[in-house]
């Protein structure tokens, strides 16, 4: 899984196109940065900028718009609705895929640092990166905002974690920080603002006040109308939708609404959403409506009508998915996203990888993907109507096992590549030759967890092949018979991986706890794979 960070830097400024697009530049030019989303204020007079990329990768792209924002603002002439501190005013990092919010913490820590070194300016660390309890919220960091900050320097209490405790009139102070994803969703009303803001209030964590706290942890809301729609919206911001869900929200204010004998008509993403939040409202909705939804696109589908997603403009999840935007590899990089005789080639070419872990982990993947086609042919069919209920159960884990063992046939390849770059570093002194087994290490160790995964995987369908054996369409007999052997091969290949691996590490207890379980997996395959044959064979038309 490739490693994403997003980060949405707020500039102060929001009128000069020059000086917006010099800093749309600084980010769009550094390696390995996407600029997704440019979003300019004119009476703010700030702009957001949305990024993503690889850790290292997104601090080197912040830091290039800072040193743009460096030469082009000055603080000293800046006026606008927005509170703000900086010239760069805030900059938090947010973890979007393969990476933990400590990294991110990292990430903005080292940002912190490195810009408070290069330009010589105060810089404070907020959120999950705060040092001190009293600098959690961004509020507290910028009251009195950069008007105050000539007197508030001088305080011992507001020195800075990084930089002088010096006043920048051309810059102010920034502050940087690791947070989640934040989500702005508004529902839709036909009803006052008033009404709106009645269900926003009962809503949010904050309630009324410290005597009336809402319902619904970790989010934001009030009442507001738009004019160019005719209607109101229920605002809200998801501090953490991982606490409280889209859906959560959605339904929470149509019960509301409904108490109040108000139409809700629809909802509003504003902005980009990670794939996972709409994921999760899906799940919410299939579990609800008892609905049998194996498909990624179709699941999106289904929460983009539940939510009413297009009601104000048409929802494109192409281009407002994260995760769509910035695909795991680029165009030619994965293995699996190559033509199958381009695989084939590949695998028989002069070249280490892709090799028998890569094609161990495919053939896990065909062996799943012939078992959930097997369910399918059977679900929904007049003739085995009673089967119906089986096959909702036992056909969603060969398809999440499927997309599993797909993404271990790269993974496989590139755990094996760390382990070659390993091998490739410097061993002159004592202390290379310390990171050098160190870092190969590592890298044996991930080269051994990869086809564990596998083994894991496969050894977790066993279960559901023996019940889907014994009531399949008998049509797809032999197609479920392949499966069964390719699940094996696939377990095979896991095995002679592991052990191979295994053989450099060495921590000889973690070597002989994973050779036993490792042998035991491969064991439980030859027994259950022949099983699956057995209970086939004995069938009858």
């Amino acid at each position: 899984m490739s490693r994403l960070v997003e980060c949405v830097p707020n500039f102060s400024e929001g009128n000069n196109q020059e000086v917006i697009d010099a800093i749309s530049q600084a980010v769009a030019q550094t390696p390995g940065c996407v600029l997704l989303d440019v979003d300019a204020g004119p009476s703010t007079n700030r702009t957001v900028y949305t990024f993503v990329g690889p850790p290292e990768d997104v601090v080197e792209g912040a830091l290039n718009a800072a040193r743009a924002a460096f030469r082009l603002i000055d603080m000293s002439k800046h006026k606008g609705e927005h509170p703000r501190m900086g010239a760069l005013d805030v900059c938090p990092f947010i973890p979007v895929r393969g990476v933990s919010m400590a990294e991110c913490v990292l990430c903005a820590q080292a940002f912190g640092q490195r810009l408070a070194e290069e330009l010589s300016v105060p810089v404070y660390l907020y959120s999950e990166a705060a040092q001190v309890a009293s600098r959690r919220t961004l509020p507290a960091i910028r009251a009195g905002e950069y008007e105050a900050l000539p007197e508030k320097l001088k305080q011992a209490e507001w020195a800075p974690d990084f930089g002088p405790s010096t006043f920048v009139p051309s810059w102010g102070a920034t502050v940087t920080g690791a947070r989640k994803f934040l989500l702005a969703f508004n529902i839709n009303l036909l009803s006052t603002k008033e009404q709106a803001h009645r269900i926003a209030l009962n809503l949010r964590e904050q309630g009324r006040g410290k005597d009336q706290p809402g319902r619904l942890k970790k989010v934001q809301g009030i009442g507001w109308y738009l004019d160019e729609k005719n209607l109101a919206q229920v605002s809200t911001n998801l501090l953490d939708f991982e606490v409280t869900g889209l859906h959560t929200v959605y339904e929470e204010t149509c019960r509301e609404a409904q108490e109040l004998s108000l139409p809700v008509v629809g909802s509003q993403l504003v902005g980009l959403v990670p794939l996972q939040a709409l994921l999760d409202a899906a799940a919410f909705y299939c579990e609800k409506e008892n609905l049998f939804i194996l498909e990624e696109e179709h699941r999106i589908r289904l929460v983009v009508n539940r939510l009413g997603l297009d009601s104000l403009s048409p929802f494109n999840p192409k281009e407002r998915i994260i995760e769509y935007l910035v695909p795991e590899s680029r165009p030619g990089q994965s293995l699996v996203d190559k033509p199958l005789h381009a695989f084939v080639r590949e695998v028989g070419a002069r070249s280490a990888t892709p090799g028998g872990g890569s094609v161990a982990a495919a053939s896990a993947a065909m062996g799943a993907s012939l078992a959930c086609m097997a369910g399918l042919m059977t679900y929904g069919r007049r003739q085995f109507e009673h089967l119906d209920a089986a096959m909702r159960r036992l056909i969603p884990p060969f398809h999440a096992a499927s997309a599993k063992l797909t993404a271990l046939v790269d993974a496989d390849a590139k755990a094996f590549g760390a382990c070659m770059e390993a091998m490739k570093l410097p061993k002159s002194t004592p202390e290379e030759r310390e990171r050098r087994a160190a870092a190969l290490q590592k890298g044996l160790r991930q080269a051994v967890a990869v086809p564990l995964e596998l083994a894991e995987t496969v050894a977790s369908l066993w279960p559901a092949l023996q019940e889907l054996a014994l009531c399949v369409n008998l049509a797809c007999r032999s197609d479920l018979q392949v499966a069964a052997k390719a699940l094996e091969t696939g377990m095979f290949g896991a095995y002679f991986n592991v052990l191979i691996n295994l053989n450099d590490i060495s921590d000889d207890k973690f070597k002989d706890q994973i050779r036993r379980r490792i042998s035991s997996l491969l064991q439980e395959a030859k027994t259950q794979a022949e099983l699956v044959l057995d209970r086939l064979g004995q069938r009858q038309e």
